[in-house]
């Protein structure tokens, strides 16, 4: 299937790792553009050279983007050279940031909703303009199958329920504009140093009793016995991403592995 989205230019939020880098990596093998931003510039690096570097078009900027108002740096800073816009941009920011209690304060419920929501819709109302210019658009927003199951840490649940309503509702508003608003939702998927790696400093401290908690999930929420990898989450990506796509508008797609 020609995916129709050669010589676009990409823009993934939080690809230094796990599956933002796979993104990236799957993207740039269709013959994309891709300009990736994270927090750890050694790790961008390391991810453009892998993509091609920059001789092929792709890019970095390293930021925090919790800090307000570096998202429209980080775009100055990858537009710099005068080049068009971007055509594609996948947001996969997103995380507990350690606040897993439901009475947490409501300073830290906002963190949590700025992590996970805020800094899509910063950028997204940056990039939309130039995307209603050319009538051509895509926006595609990692978000988790615990929007809709509410399982684990509340308060990251929960901003995946909002960030699924704003994908809805985007979506329906930009529809017109031949723009595509989209959401993956994933179940628990293997990451190196992440929630379900042995060898993580968390887990590693005691294995026998995370051996047991990943057996116990599994047999009672993962149909498919395993987690998912993230080159099983990339191409959902790349065909949300597609001219194939034109009928997605604010589509959630569950990549779960059947959780249960």
């Amino acid at each position: 299937m020609d995916l129709g989205i050669k010589d676009k230019r990409v823009l993934v939020v939080g690809a230094s790792q796990g599956v933002g880098r796979t993104i990236a990596l799957a993207f740039a093998k269709e013959g994309c553009r891709v300009s990736i931003i994270a927090r750890r510039a050694e790790e961008l690096k390391k991810t453009v050279d892998d993509m091609g570097g920059v001789a092929q078009g792709h890019g970095f900027y390293a930021a925090d983007l919790m800090v307000p108002g570096n998202e429209k740096k980080a775009l100055d800073a990858l537009l710099k050279d005068g080049g068009s816009n971007f055509d594609i941009v996948v947001h996969n920011v997103g995380g507990t940031l350690g606040v897993k209690d439901p009475l947490s304060s409501m300073e830290d419920w906002f963190k949590v909703l700025q992590f996970n929501l805020g800094i899509a819709i910063n950028f997204n109302r940056l990039v939309v303009p130039s995307m209603k210019e050319q009538k051509w658009g895509r926006i595609v927003h990692v978000s988790s199958i615990s929007g809709e199951s509410l399982r684990g840490s509340l308060p990251y649940a929960v901003a995946k329920a909002c960030l699924n309503a704003y994908v809805k509702g985007l979506g329906r508003a930009l529809a017109q504009d031949g723009i595509v608003v989209s959401g993956l939702m994933p179940g628990a998927f293997y990451a190196p140093g992440g929630h379900w790696d042995e060898d993580s400093p968390h887990n590693a401290q005691d294995k026998e009793a995370f051996f047991k908690k990943r057996a116990d999930f599994l047999r009672h929420h993962h149909a498919v016995g395993r987690f998912g990898l993230a080159e099983e989450i990339a191409p959902f990506a790349l065909f949300m991403a597609s001219a194939q796509a034109t009928f997605a508008q604010g589509s959630l797609v569950p990549i779960d592995g059947g959780t249960m």
